[in-house]
């Protein structure tokens, strides 16, 4: 039997982020946020079980579900074309056929979160429901098996928008938060809430086919430094 990982992240608030260059962050800021992002893991699960690489191997499929009585849907996949063009290497796409999505993203009004957590992420009452908002990924050796977010959209546009970055963004591999970041979404205490130059940088790093699923921090720092160089160009 294949043994699949499934982890969760859970958001918080953020707002405008200030512009920055490809060229604003040293190499060793970029290596170390990598590092920080995809090898931690903010809500951890199966402890015992080295941090790996994870990401997307096939193109991502996403299937939004607006409960909420805002209709955000344009907005959700306005950000989901975006990610595609930003980052090389990663094919983003809303599935036709509901049977082909791999990431499921559920915006909600805050008095369905708790239920749709319960009933659409974790199919279970007893599920404990943390954050303001969530991504839960399920990753296997050979990379993410699927991903599905929960994004509040009726606190506010700072709150919508910051979540929304954030879960999908983690739901594609980086997964960990750091205070450290402050140039980065991944950071509950930063001031961002659009995908940041800094966070772009380290998509591209993450989806540079170098980078393969399942590999160690060890094994990663062994090419990093071709990889960070490549994604500077990428990144305009």
């Amino acid at each position: 039997m294949r043994l699949l990982s499934t982890f969760l992240l859970a958001g918080f608030l953020a707002v405008h982020p200030a512009a920055a260059g490809n060229n604003t962050f040293s190499t060793e800021e970029l290596l170390q946020g990598f590092e920080k992002t995809v090898f931690g893991l903010e809500y951890r699960s199966w402890s015992w079980r080295p941090y790996l690489v994870k990401k997307f191997t096939r193109p991502v499929l996403f299937r939004i579900h607006n409960l909420s009585a805002i209709d955000r849907t344009r907005t959700v996949h306005r950000f989901v074309q975006e990610i595609g063009k930003r980052v090389a290497g990663l094919t983003t796409g809303i599935a036709r056929d509901p049977a082909e999505a791999n990431f499921e993203v559920y915006v909600v009004d805050r008095a369905q979160y708790e239920r749709v957590v319960k009933q659409n992420i974790y199919k279970s009452e007893r599920a404990k429901v943390p954050g303001r908002c969530l991504v839960r990924v399920v990753s296997g050796r050979k990379g993410i098996k699927r991903s599905a977010a929960v994004i509040v959209s009726d606190e506010g546009e700072f709150l919508f928008k910051r979540c929304l970055v954030e879960e999908i963004l983690q739901g594609l591999g980086p997964m960990n938060d750091d205070e450290a970041l402050t140039h980065s979404v991944f950071n509950d205490s930063s001031r961002h809430s659009r995908f940041t130059v800094f966070d772009q940088l380290i998509l591209n790093m993450l989806y540079d086919p170098r980078i393969r699923p399942g590999m160690s921090l060890q094994q990663a720092r062994a090419v990093l430094p071709l990889v960070v160089r490549d994604a500077r160009q990428r990144v305009r």
